[in-house]
């Protein structure tokens, strides 16, 4: 068909998915067909939405992602036909659009709605939710083994005790509406506990939404979450709901929440204590229904010591603390994870790999890993693409 190429590839230890994208931004198209593709996920790219639309009726796809990453796309448009002819299709769209996009396609039957241009990071913690039926069985305690025999939980590997404890505790508070806190450093998998617990918790089928407290202003980071009406300040042409309103009865994951300034700190207590949020310029108030998930790679009990975070902030948000644990802590860990890195990216560039050497393994029990589990998957990636074929040696590591 024309103006369509597929690529295919094993996504070790999960499902894998057969995605379309859609889209007549040919260049875009293709980007998010690779990631699709090194993520282990067999993908489909047409830069004609109708014949896109014909594609996703007609095909056997797990997802469609609408990729309205130009202005000529009516990315509703054709998310409307879809689910009109065939109302079981998971669709996500990927748009340029504010929070009143997103509530238009969710009501339209959207299964998710992702702000473009969005990161690899966030398509693939949308596509986490889509894989899930593949692991249910697997994951339905958090001690069982996968089919590999490697202890996993919702995508998470790790067999030592405090990962044993970490599994458990998501299973116990998902069920309830209380605040997390989630805290550790870079790397060590917060988003993923994050979405687990709300897969888990009985808003599952009520949209979960991310906002990155680092990436906006004070001032725009106040309308992204509250909303803000016509007129309020510059550049407010039209009324928006905020992230609140949108994830009414779902999940607000705020990442980041020590970079919030002391005025939005503030205007989060109030809405926290009294489950009302008011639009900025608005006099109005509106209540919101929401389970609120904060992360921190900063320790806030410090920051409040040192007068950088609100007290009552700070208590209001640690309901239910969970700290993660650094990889350097987790030395049992280390070679299962490697493992397992190594078998997915060894099938992808279909190469037989004999696995690491005792005195390999030996170095990265000892090295400190700054980067935690993310670091490692990297530098394994690196040592599979560099020495493909053979037995992984002391020299082959970065250090």
């Amino acid at each position: 068909m024309r103006g369509i190429n597929s690529v295919a590839v094993e996504n070790e230890g999960m499902m894998t998915l057969k995605i379309l994208v859609i889209g007549d931004d040919r260049d875009s198209g293709l980007s998010c067909q690779r990631m699709l593709f090194s993520a282990g996920h067999h993908a489909c790219c047409s830069a004609d939405p109708l014949e896109g639309v014909q594609m996703a009726v007609g095909g056997d796809f797990d997802v469609v992602l609408v990729h309205g990453a130009s202005t000529t796309i009516d990315a509703l448009g054709v998310l409307r036909q879809i689910k009109n002819a065939s109302p079981s299709t998971r669709v996500v769209v990927i748009g340029r659009g504010g929070v009143e996009d997103a509530v238009a396609a969710i009501k339209e039957g959207a299964a998710d709605y992702l702000h473009g241009p969005c990161s690899e990071k966030k398509v693939r913690a949308v596509l986490r939710c889509f894989e899930r039926p593949a692991t249910a069985a697997a994951c339905s305690e958090p001690n069982n083994l996968d089919s590999a025999g490697e202890p996993q939980f919702e995508g998470m590997l790790g067999q030592c005790s405090a990962m044993h404890d970490l599994f458990k505790l998501i299973k116990r508070i998902a069920s309830t509406d209380s605040t997390v806190l989630l805290t550790g450093e870079s790397g060590t998998g917060k988003e993923m506990v994050a979405h687990a617990i709300h897969r888990h918790s009985r808003r599952r089928d009520f949209p979960l939404l991310a906002c990155d407290c680092t990436a906006l202003a004070p001032t725009l980071l106040e309308s992204e979450l509250f909303g803000h009406v016509k007129g309020s300040f510059s550049g407010a042409i039209a009324t928006k709901m905020g992230l609140f309103e949108v994830a009414h009865q779902g999940t607000l994951f705020l990442d980041e929440v020590g970079n919030l300034s002391s005025e939005t700190q503030g205007k989060l207590l109030r809405v926290l204590e009294t489950r009302r949020v008011r639009k900025v310029g608005d006099t109005a108030e509106h209540e919101v229904d929401i389970r609120l998930i904060a992360t921190s790679n900063r320790s806030l009990a410090e920051m409040v010591k040192a007068g950088e975070f609100r007290a009552d902030l700070y208590y209001r948000l640690n309901v239910v603390p969970i700290s993660l644990p650094p990889l350097r802590e987790r030395p049992g860990d280390i070679l299962l994870l490697a493992t397992a890195f190594l078998r997915q990216f060894s099938q992808r560039m279909a190469v037989e790999m004999a696995g690491f050497s005792r005195e390999a393994i030996r170095q990265m029990e000892l090295h400190p890993w700054p980067g935690n589990v993310r670091e490692l998957r990297n530098i394994v990636e690196r040592v599979a693409v560099l020495y493909g074929g053979s037995q992984i040696e002391i020299s082959c590591l970065p250090w």
